[in-house]
């Protein structure tokens, strides 16, 4: 496992900078499934103590990016079928009810917002830009200043999905329809139809849920729990 040597030594939220770092590189596919994650070489590679490596990796344990075996410790937690039902099924519900709720206070800056990013990720091959962009679109349209709570629980489902929306987009036409999607639901929102933009933001998660699990084999169809394979590292159109 290779970081870039860093000096945070002096920094106030070194374990926020070894969470982001770390996050990062799971979510990116640039530490697979099952690489352990040594405090020893972790906190030497960012000049800082074991105590804000703990602290990053107990978070990294909570969003589910990292799990705890016996006689290995922490690990890099694999893709489960049953985590991308629960996170997907979750944000279907509750964003497409932050849009409806949303869309009739939505400014002119927000849609604006909105399409700067939508424009950002259909231009951009490179998916660490997706997931930002994806983000910034979504987070644009559900009235960020005005629905604090149900921002708490989107930014949470987003921070778990995002290392699925990676492998769903690197699948074979999934950014091209991810964007014709987004499209749609800015066109919904620019007519002021808040029924459908909810009903296509409900549509376009699920949509990524069920491209998921049939790409990757759908183990929930016999075998709940079941590790879903890496995918492959190639781009797409």
């Amino acid at each position: 496992m290779q970081f870039e040597s860093t000096d945070i030594s002096m920094t106030r939220s070194a374990s926020d900078i070894v969470f982001e770092a770390l996050r990062r590189a799971i979510v990116l596919g640039e530490m697979a499934h099952g690489t352990p994650l040594r405090q020893e070489e972790i906190a030497r590679a960012f000049n800082v103590s074991r105590v804000p490596v703990r602290e990053a990796i107990a978070r990294l344990e909570h969003l589910g990016l990292v799990e705890t075996r016996r006689y290995r410790g922490a690990v890099v937690a694999p893709l489960r079928a049953e985590d991308i039902e629960e996170i997907f099924d979750l944000r279907a519900l509750v964003e497409s009810d932050a849009i409806r709720r949303a869309l009739p206070g939505l400014t002119g800056a927000e849609l604006a917002e909105a399409e700067a990013a939508h424009d950002a990720f259909a231009a951009s091959g490179d998916p660490a830009r997706w997931i930002e962009q994806n983000r910034r679109f979504h987070r644009a349209l559900y009235g960020i200043a005005r629905q604090r709570h149900y921002m708490g629980v989107i930014d949470t489902m987003l921070n778990l999905s995002d290392r699925y929306l990676r492998t769903q987009l690197l699948l074979s036409g999934g950014h091209r329809i991810a964007v014709d999607e987004h499209r749609r639901i800015l066109e919904a929102c620019r007519a002021g139809d808040a029924n459908a933009a909810a009903a296509l933001v409900r549509a376009h998660v699920l949509d990524a849920k069920a491209s998921l699990l049939e790409r990757l084999g759908d183990p929930l169809a016999n075998d709940r729990g079941t590790e879903l394979p890496r995918p492959r590292e190639s781009g797409r159109g």
